[in-house]
Parts: C-alpha cells; structure tokens; sequence
C-alpha cells in the first residue's frame, strides 16, 4: 500500500483502480475543461497571512451548516454514479462521513437508493439531492421517500436542466452497468479489485429510480426514460412548490450570479450553494470560488452561503470559510478517496482535510474556525 500524504496521492491511486468510464467520469468536465480546471487553479492565486507568536492551544473546527453542527465546514457533495468508483460506494462514503462527523449528501442519480443509505446512517441525518424531472408524481414521491429516511436537508440543484456535453463520457459510452464491449472488457481486466467488489453487490443500478418509475423496471426503459425527463422549463415557481412540499432545511445549488442568489433569498430558502456542477456544464463560467466573494456582499447577510467546487485540501477549505462561505462540500476529492480504498480511502481523505485545515488554520494565527475572515488572506490576492 502506498503512503497517502494527501488527496492527489488518492487520485492517482484511483485512477490505477477505477474503470476508465467510470474515473473519468468523476474527473473531467464539459468542452474544454477549462471551467474544471480553473475550479482547483484559482484557489492557487489566493495568498495567506502567516502570523506567528500566537498561541495555538485548544483549536477547533466544529461549527454549523444550516443549524446543524459539523465537525468542520465540510460536507460530502452529492455526485451521480458513486456506486460504480467501488461497490457499494454511496453506503461506504456514508459512513466515512458519520465518523467524520460531517454531513453525507446522496444524488438523486445514485446507484444506492435513498433507503439503503438510510439503513447504514442509523440516527445521523444525511441530506437529499433533488433533480428536477419531468415527471412531477415521482418528483413528490422521490421528496417523500427523503423524509421517511430521515434526511435533514433537501439539496435542489438548478443548474442542471440541460446536460452539457462531457467528451470523454461520449468517448467512452458512458452506462451503469457498464457496456460489455471489447475495450471495456479489456479495461476492467486490469481493475480486478473493483471486478470482485462489484460482483459481490446487488447494487448495479440507479437505485432512487429502477423500481420507482412505472415503465421502467431495467437500464434499458431508464436510459430512455433519463433522455427525456430533465426538466428544461424549470423555474423559481418550482422551487416554491418543492419548498412547500418538503416543509424542511432547503439548500439551492448551482448559483453564480448575484441577481440569482437573491431570487434564492426571495425563495425563502436556508442556504444556497456557489456552484457551477464541478465545471461540468457552462464551460467558460467563472470558477466558484472566484465568484463566491460577489454573492457573499450580495446576498451574505441574507442567506447562508455556501461553496461547491475545486476543493482538494484543507487550504482550500479555509480559503473559502475566509471569503464568506459557512460550509463547503468535496466531490472529486472523496471520490478519488473511493475509488483508491472503498470507505477506508474516504476516511483518509476526510482526515487529510481536516488535519491541513486545522493546522493552515493555526499558520494563520486562529484557533477557531467561526472567527476566520479575510484578514487571513494576502491583500490584493482574492
């Protein structure tokens, strides 16, 4: 086993261990990738203060997102498919996350339904990702079903009405389970411990879906089903009414504009995410931490404000808590976790960030995460 320092050395192990669809599936973005790259890259430019002769005893980093506490302001993003990085990855990137005490977001296209995570997750709440779709009886009961397993917040993503095009997906004919073509066959030959993990589970499909939508009982009817059933005319109207359904904590992800992030404001919900789908959609939008310190003096005092996107370090986490965000959430970096190691690689990679976040934290010259600001950042940086 490889020494894991930190989340590339993961990367690079899952890469060795994933399927290609699969791997790049999680690691790439839309036309030319250039929105997906300057996600991590920006975090690069912003500059910290390092202060010294303070005294670094006693830190913390527990706080909270959306009232709820958090051993760091951090959570798990819901990303589609997790259950192919490894077998049964949903339930195993649960349970990495209530040890970490951190929050678990499960995607509406999830190979684990919402049931089955809810049985691993015992009394620790997880929250729920909602596309919206077409058909609005499974959109009611999909909202159902996430409150009778418990989950304490709904995430309703916005950005996704239309599906941008990611080229390595068409490249690599992109399905789940995967098409048993020639050059599959020949790439999975060389993934052996995620072969015997994945003929070890029953869970092969989206399971919030297959089961749970009249006509569609396989693969075949869904992937027929999914090309017609994302919603293009969804409006703020919709949020209203799936608001008023779910009657809970309501998160709205996938804002980058200010004018946006106050109709989120006037939507009545309790947070919003600065988000642009991991820069797998508009390519050519600015990256999200780029954009978040616009929407926090926009809509800051108003809502809480959160950020999605290019996250790979604990530094990275801070830098956000400085420019205004009260919470962020990792993709890539627990899925490269995921895909290396099954649950023990999503621990190592919840661990890597919190151990670089309390100690940059420290280098900073604050002991707690609730009084970090913009005086920690180089002027003239961010």
């Amino acid at each position: 086993m490889p020494v894991i320092t930190n989340i590339e050395d993961l990367r690079v192990l899952a890469q060795k261990r994933v399927p290609r669809m699969f791997y790049d599936y999680a690691d790439s973005g839309s036309w030319t990738e250039g929105t997906y790259r300057a996600n991590e890259s920006d975090f690069d430019k912003i500059l910290l203060r390092q202060r010294v002769a303070v005294n670094m005893e006693n830190r913390t980093t527990r706080t909270q997102m959306i009232g709820q506490d958090v051993a760091m302001p951090v959570a798990i993003a819901p990303t589609g498919l997790t259950g192919m990085q490894h077998a049964d990855g949903e339930i195993l990137a649960a349970r990495a996350a209530k040890k970490a005490g951190i929050p678990f977001t499960l995607s509406t296209m999830s190979i684990c339904s919402i049931e089955d995570v809810a049985k691993e997750t015992g009394n620790h709440p997880f929250w729920f990702q909602l596309y919206v779709m077409r058909d609005r009886d499974f959109i009611e009961r999909l909202i159902d079903r996430a409150k009778a397993a418990g989950c304490s917040a709904l995430v309703l993503t916005l950005d996704l009405q239309i599906i941008g095009q990611r080229h390595k997906d068409i490249r690599n004919g992109l399905s789940a389970p995967p098409k048993l073509t020639i050059p599959n066959i020949i790439n999975m030959m060389t993934k052996p411990r995620w072969c015997l993990g994945m003929l070890g589970t029953k869970r092969r499909e989206f399971g919030n879906i297959v089961g749970h939508v009249k006509g569609v009982e396989n693969m075949g009817s869904l992937s027929e089903w999914t090309a017609k059933q994302f919603d293009p005319a969804l409006s703020w109207n919709d949020v209203e009414w799936i608001k008023k359904r779910w009657g809970g904590k309501l998160i709205l992800k996938g804002i980058q504009d200010a004018e946006d992030a106050q109709f989120a404001v006037d939507s009545g919900a309790d947070a919003l995410i600065v988000s642009n789908h991991g820069g797998r959609q508009l390519d050519g939008a600015p990256s999200s931490i780029s954009a978040l310190p616009g929407i926090v003096d926009a809509v800051g005092q108003k809502i809480e404000v959160h950020m999605d996107g290019g996250i790979r370090s604990g530094q990275d986490v801070l830098k956000a808590v400085a420019l205004g965000a009260k919470g962020t959430y990792i993709g890539r970096a627990f899925l490269y976790g995921l895909g290396a190691m099954g649950e023990a690689g999503v621990t190592k990679a919840l661990e890597i960030i919190h151990k670089e976040l309390d100690l940059t934290m420290a280098f900073c010259g604050r002991t707690d995460i609730k009084t970090v600001d913009k005086a920690i950042l180089l002027p003239g940086t961010f």
